[in-house]
């Protein structure tokens, strides 16, 4: 897992969320996560069968946020689940021990810790700046990404307010992930947006790094 991490917007029309989806995907991104807070049911459903399809022809995989049952019954490649939601190794349990279970950790070393020991793939941190999207406390202190890639064998996502220019020191700090919501879907130039994102990572080779 490196690369940018692209988390969907909470957008109803779903061919405009498939298109800025795909140009990302073609950019580079290497793991989406469909998450949408005002969506129903029916419109869920059918924006993560759609998204799991494209992320399919990519060879990307595609992780739901907090929805297990949806997970399960699209046979998507995993679950994000925050502070607040199912626990992760209850999330672990359901899913069985192949698919990703990732935890938001906000700024908190402990809960990653606990992450980790729960089964979960990786942990993400945040937030570092302020987003457009999510209202949550900018208090991460960057040198949590540090400490955790010389403490924690998961990976480590950096999440919240994330732009390539600002989301450049805590990859060299060692984020394996940068999560993007608007500075990707929100630009004029999607697929420009996310290269930039992609090219934090150049010189990074998973075969390099087995």
């Amino acid at each position: 897992m490196r690369g940018l991490y692209l988390v969907t917007p909470d957008w109803d029309d779903t061919g405009r969320l498939l298109e800025a989806t795909r140009q990302a995907l073609e950019a580079g991104a290497t793991l989406v996560q469909y998450r949408n807070k005002t969506a129903g049911e029916a419109l869920r459903e059918e924006q993560a069968a759609a998204l799991l399809a494209l992320c399919r022809r990519h060879g990307r995989p595609l992780v739901i946020n907090d929805h297990v049952e949806l997970c399960l019954r699209l046979g998507a490649d995993g679950v994000h689940v925050g502070g607040l939601d199912a626990p992760v190794a209850a999330v672990r349990a359901a899913l069985g021990p192949n698919r990703i279970v990732g935890a938001s950790c906000y700024g908190q070393f402990a809960l990653a810790q606990a992450a980790q020991d729960a089964g979960a793939s990786y942990v993400a941190f945040g937030g570092f700046y302020p987003s457009k999207v999510k209202v949550y406390e900018v208090s991460t202190p960057p040198d949590i990404v540090a400490r955790a890639k010389a403490q924690l064998a998961v990976p480590v996502v950096a999440i919240g307010g994330m732009t390539a220019e600002n989301a450049r020191p805590l990859v060299g700090l060692g984020a394996d992930m940068v999560a993007a919501i608007s500075s990707v879907y929100l630009a004029e130039d999607v697929f420009g947006a996310a290269s930039e994102f992609a090219e934090l990572f150049v010189g990074w080779s998973p075969h390099a790094h087995a």
